[in-house]
């Protein structure tokens, strides 16, 4: 029977056992981590491209031309978090869990753009009857999600997830909160983006968008824009206590998730960032914590003049004065906007630079805007001082075209008790 309106119900403790990435950095979440923390940058010729990933190296031929790029991306990531965590072998798909209580959450900006390209080159070429079948199923931007459930067995709530560049925050944030109020013992996940196709290169260029000169400098004087990029990321959520059960190694928690709108403009961020204030301080409430036990922003970051500065704005609003002492750094200087699936693979960082207890640096970092005066961690990795006295926490930020919000709270993994 549900408990009454006098019984609120009692959130559930969630905490990550597996993460996965496919980046500019490399496959994998730890060449994400390493790389990024070595002063590393995954961007060539203005572009993040995902050069080192090879589909026959992880996929069948069958699997490569039935899933588009940005599908392929996620099903990689999966299967390097469902590993780690102890849900897949060489045998295969092995879930701790009845498969209808565990489910899945993929986020996306765009979907498959490059099928849907491609497609439509066959049909003004060749005619309308000359379509893949599998056109509209490869596009779709719930296919990765559908890949995901299917390739393991996934029979829980299982769907896409789109709000532009705060797509990856949201599937992240929602997959807790599924864990949270007991809708799911485990969920799978994350957010994936292949947008480096003629279509998003020109849309971006025309909007000017794009940095000038294809370099990602977030909150440097000289910025003027953010430079592409592609990847997927997936994360293994478990309530804590089933997971601690099973003998799961646990990576760190997710304690806190903020969401809001801005409500402003299509485009543009609101320029005081009180709406993304809100979603910061949602986040902390979330998770029980105060700002003056933050010791690390994972910062949206984009690398735009008016997102970098309203960031700014936000964090003191809700920081207060321990805005100034936190550290805050942007992982897109180093591989660049990855979208819709930025939110995610920036939360397998902060889960990694948390456990790793090293953090990465804004790249390019050379000029300081006099007007953004926080501490972005410029050109050099630094230690992860804690400042709780207990597990480390961390907020990871994403904001979108559109005005959409979000906020995650991180923290280190739970002290035995």
């Amino acid at each position: 029977m549900p408990p009454s309106s006098s019984q609120p119900l009692r959130k559930r403790r969630v905490v990550v056992t597996g993460v996965g990435a496919v980046s500019p950095l490399g496959v994998g979440a730890r060449p994400l981590h390493d790389r990024w923390v070595a002063g590393e940058s995954g961007i060539v010729d203005g572009v993040g491209r995902a050069s080192e990933y090879e589909p026959a190296n992880h996929l069948t031929v069958k699997e490569a031309r039935r899933f588009d790029r940005s599908a392929q991306f996620i099903v990689v990531a999966a299967d390097e978090a469902l590993r780690q965590a102890g849900w897949l072998t060489d045998a295969g798909t092995d879930l701790p869990y009845d498969s209808l209580r565990v489910g899945c959450v993929i986020a996306t900006g765009i979907g498959g753009i490059g099928t849907m390209e491609s497609q439509h080159d066959v049909m003004r070429q060749r005619g309308a009857d000359r379509i893949s079948p599998l056109g509209v199923p490869m596009y779709m931007p719930n296919a990765a999600a559908a890949a995901v459930s299917m390739r393991y067995g996934l029979q829980g709530t299982s769907y896409g997830l789109v709000s532009a560049c705060a797509s990856g925050g949201h599937a992240v944030g929602m997959a807790l909160r599924t864990i949270q109020y007991g809708d799911a013992d485990a969920m799978v996940t994350g957010g994936t983006e292949a947008v480096l196709t003629e279509f998003g290169f020109g849309s971006f260029q025309t909007m000017g968008a794009l940095a000038s000169d294809g370099i990602s400098r977030p909150f440097d004087l000289r910025r003027d824009g953010f430079v592409m990029g592609e990847g997927g990321a997936a994360l293994v959520l478990e309530e804590m206590e089933s997971a601690i059960a099973r003998g799961a190694t646990i990576l760190g928690e997710l304690a806190g998730f903020g969401s809001t709108a801005d409500a402003h403009h299509l485009t543009a961020p609101e320029p005081t960032g009180r709406p993304a204030a809100a979603a910061i301080s949602q986040a902390l409430v979330d998770a029980g914590i105060t700002p003056a036990e933050v010791s690390y922003v994972n910062a949206h970051g984009t690398s735009t003049q008016l997102n970098d500065a309203a960031e700014t704005n936000a964090l003191k609003l809700a920081l207060g004065e321990h805005a100034y002492r936190i550290p805050v750094s942007s992982t897109k200087s180093a591989i660049g906007h990855l979208l819709g699936a930025a939110g995610a693979i920036e939360a397998v960082a902060t889960v990694l630079a948390l456990r790793e207890g090293m953090l990465g640096p804004t790249l390019n970092l050379e000029v300081p805007d006099p007007e953004l005066d926080l501490d972005y961690i410029p050109l050099t990795a630094r230690p992860l001082v804690p400042v709780n006295g207990g597990p480390p926490a961390a907020l990871s930020n994403s904001f979108a075209f559109g005005g959409h919000n979000v906020s995650l709270l991180i923290a280190g993994a739970p002290e035995p008790t």
